[in-house]
This record gives C-alpha cells, structure tokens and sequence, in this order.
C-alpha cells in the first residue's frame, strides 16, 4: 500500500485476518534509524514477525518503509519528531478510512524511538488512536537514555572505569552543545572524539580527519538532535487511551530499571496501564545472553513467544 503523508508518500504493507472485517488494526513504529518495513536489523525482521503473530490473532496491520527508504520519499535524517509522529498518524488516518478497519479501534505499537513517537502521535490524535504499545521504548529523556547506554555498552565490553567516566562526560558535553543550538560545535567534538578513540589503530586503519568529519556529520542529523534533547513526560502524562509498555531485563540500549519505574511514576492513576519487564530478553525481545548489540545476530529467534503472547494477550482483552 503507499499513502500520503504531507507531502511525503510512505509505502508500506497492510496485512489483514482473513474474512470481510471490520478489524482492529495496529500501526507500528519503527526504532532509531532509517528503517525499512520489517525493521531489518542484523539479520532480522521483527516487524514481519510482530505483524504475523497480530494478524494471526485477528489484528490487521500496517508498517511502513520510513522515509527515504525503500518506497517512501522524503528524507529520515532531516526530519524532525513532528514529522515522524505525523507518518504514524497518517497511517492511522489510512486505515480508518478502510473499509475492513473498525477506525474506533486503530492503535500505535512502538519499538524504542518509536516508543518516544507513539505517545506523541496519540497526544496529537484528537481521539483517533484508542491505544498505544511501547515495546522498549524510553520514558525518560533521550540525554538519560543516551548515557545509561553509554555507560552498560562500555562496561559489558570491558572497558575500564575511566573510559566509561570520559564516554560519560563527552555524551553530556554533546548534548549540552546540541541544546545550545550549536550543530557545528556538536560535530566538531564528535570528529575530535572518533579520532581520540582511533588513536591507537594501526594508521592505516584510523580515519582522516575528513573521514571522522564525514562520519560526525552522519551521526548529528536533525532527528538524533530531536532525540538526545527529547522529554517524553508531557506526551506520556497527556495519554488517556490504554497503554501497555514491555522491556527486556537484558536490553543494554533502553535499559528496563531505568525506563520502566519512570513510566510507572508518570502514568501513576491511569485507569489502563500495564508495565512489565521480561526476563532474559533483550532490546529486540530476543532470548539473549549478554544483552549486547554484538549479539543480536548470533540469536536465532527474532521476537521470543513470550513478548508476542504478551501483546496479543493484552490487544485481546481490550479489542
């Protein structure tokens, strides 16, 4: 299918149960990144086995190449947030007007950024989104999730105190710069930073420093602005639609103690809030051992049946 979103087309793929409808129906929302619909990712593709499992359950779904990739115009790295959360509401408004869609029960499912958008999309909805799914998505700012990151990556590869505590400093002194407005200076310490962290390679294997610009100026795009500077408090408090929100225990890159309690204290005496944390799984929801990036693509299952029951479970008893 393809739709328009302003003056971007997103093209994507709607799967529907079998029979004549109407159905409810899930947008998802990818992560971080230019994503394809599937969310590939070292050798995976969580969003085809999420959409399986949900249309199986009676779900239609819908996901999307975002921006710029695959069938979607536009440009992901220079959107900001307001764009994204409006392609999630754009595929809301597509398929309300579907005939095998029930449009009072359309909601959003976000995977880790897309937990950050799925709230705001919501928030901006006007009634339209009847509930949202964060799958590791963050509840606390994106400078806290950023050096929480930085500081479990560090350490689970071994590095010693010291290189965790300048990780540390340099991530505040990014965001702080990026705060500031100041994109230049912000690239400026990124390139100086990739070359500090090369210097001990053998020299053909260092970058120039037009290479560490390059890969600097890669890095600090308009949306990773929006995220290290980002506050997902006034979205969450603002949601008055069912939520359910799960983390893996194993997720080094949103880390289950550090979101899970703040979105319990933010959405404290909704009526509809369910906060679980799995066990043993990671970023993915993947069964993991160590929880590292690294490991992703060693792991044979994309998505445990643990997470994918826990979703259908919950959509089930609601809609």
């Amino acid at each position: 299918v393809s739709f328009a979103s302003g003056e971007v087309t997103l093209a994507g793929t709607l799967t529907s149960p079998a029979g004549p409808g109407p159905f409810p129906a899930v947008v998802l929302v990818s992560g971080s990144g230019a994503q394809d619909r599937d969310e590939s990712l070292a050798g995976h593709r969580p969003f085809l086995v999420i959409a399986d499992a949900l249309t199986r359950a009676g779900y239609a779904v819908l996901r999307t190449d975002d921006r710029g990739v695959g069938g979607s115009t536009g440009s992901y790295d220079t959107s900001g947030y307001a764009d994204l959360a409006a392609d999630a509401l754009a595929g809301v408004t597509f398929l309300a007007a579907r005939p095998e869609i029930d449009p009072a029960r359309v909601g959003l499912f976000g995977h880790s950024e897309g937990g950050y958008l799925a709230p705001l999309a919501a928030e901006q909805a006007g009634g339209a989104v009847a509930f949202v799914i964060m799958m590791a998505g963050p509840a606390v700012s994106g400078e806290d999730v950023l050096v929480r990151q930085n500081e479990l990556l560090f350490q689970q590869a071994g590095a010693a105190p010291a290189e965790v505590d300048a990780q540390v400093a340099y991530v505040r002194e990014l965001v702080a710069q990026l705060r500031a407005g100041d994109t230049d200076g912000a690239r400026q310490l990124a390139a100086a930073r990739i070359i500090e962290q090369t210097a001990s390679l053998p020299q053909g294997q260092r970058p120039t420093p037009e290479q560490a610009d390059a890969q600097a100026r890669a890095t600090i795009t308009t949306v990773f602005q929006q995220f290290v500077t980002y506050d997902p408090a006034p979205a969450l408090t603002a949601l008055s639609v069912p939520l359910l929100a799960f983390y893996g225990d194993k997720d080094l890159q949103v880390p289950a103690d550090q979101s899970a309690p703040a979105l319990t204290a933010l959405l404290a005496g909704k009526p509809d809030v369910t906060v679980t944390t799995l066990p043993g799984l990671n970023h993915l929801m993947q069964p993991a051992g160590t929880g590292a990036p690294a490991e992703y693509a060693t792991i044979e299952t994309t998505v445990d049946p643990s997470a994918l029951d826990l979703v259908t479970g919950w959509l089930g008893d609601r809609f």
